[in-house]
């Protein structure tokens, strides 16, 4: 088996060994320095991740004689696992557990704690353990994206409006960050925005899906967001898209639009029982 075998396939249909590859792989360091960023990439798939892998990928973040990518990667492979985890219980039916263990789960979050607050790591590495430990809340969070998006240096502020899809509380920054000029943090704050249903984003979405230079990339984050916050306005843009000849742009609509009808059938019932 080697990486070929994972990129040229979807990972539901990687094979059994994967995990034991995955973790000879990472702990080999004689392999390339790109190819462990590959496979560290692999690792955080779910149908890959295990209580081994999540130990391997914490070595590499630690390991100050590896690159700034490669230590990346690694945190930013844990963040899956850490959001699986918290959709999901450690019950008495092995089928649904998690992938990993209550207690590596309650390891990565700790280790990634002690780590951001460890100013001595590059910034490149603390911006990604901080990408990564959102998509599992905890008290610190809050904290650190505000610290992030108040400094004024461009990379933390992508990392904090990023990190705003997972951490409540920061409409009035989402709403701010729209209007940024920088692509990639106005990127992030549509998506932002659509995730924490920021229903004062909505004319600046609208905006987005009416204007036909948008380019694919925030057409497709715009078409998401509305799905959350547009209501039967956006419900009659998303029709129109769903009909594209654009294959992909029309699946995105169908999708927000299950999404928008499926949060409105459990509003009505919210409704109906109180």
């Amino acid at each position: 088996m080697d990486l070929l075998v994972l990129q040229i396939n979807e990972p539901w249909q990687w094979p059994p060994e994967t995990s034991d590859f995955l973790h000879e792989f990472l702990t080999d360091r004689s392999n390339e320095e790109s190819d462990l960023i590959e496979a560290a990439g692999f690792a955080g798939e779910i149908v890959a991740i295990n209580d081994r892998l999540c130990d391997d990928l914490l070595v590499l973040i630690t390991d100050a004689s590896r690159s700034d990518e490669l230590r990346g990667m690694a945190a930013i492979s844990l963040g899956p696992v850490l959001e699986e985890c918290d959709l999901t219980e450690w019950d008495d039916d092995p089928l649904d557990h998690p992938p990993i263990t209550e207690e590596t789960f309650d390891k990565i979050k700790d280790s990634l704690h002690r780590l951001y607050d460890d100013s001595k790591l590059p910034k490149q590495v603390r911006r990604r353990i901080l990408e990564a430990s959102v998509r599992s809340e905890a008290n610190w969070h809050a904290a650190a994206v505000e610290a992030a998006y108040a400094s004024g240096d461009r990379e933390w502020m992508l990392t904090a409006v990023f990190t705003m899809r997972y951490v409540d509380g920061f409409d009035r920054q989402i709403l701010e960050a729209l209007k940024n000029p920088d692509p990639e943090i106005h990127m992030e704050a549509v998506q932002a925005a659509g995730a924490q249903e920021v229903e004062g984003a909505w004319p600046h979405i609208r905006a987005i899906l009416k204007n036909r230079k948008t380019s694919e990339d925030l057409l497709f984050a715009a078409i998401e967001s509305a799905g959350y916050i547009g209501g039967e306005e956006a419900m009659e843009l998303l029709e129109e898209f769903s009909e594209s000849e654009n294959e992909d742009i029309a699946a995105a609509a169908e999708e927000a639009l299950t999404y928008a009808n499926l949060d409105d059938d459990i509003g009505e019932e919210d409704d109906e029982e109180e």
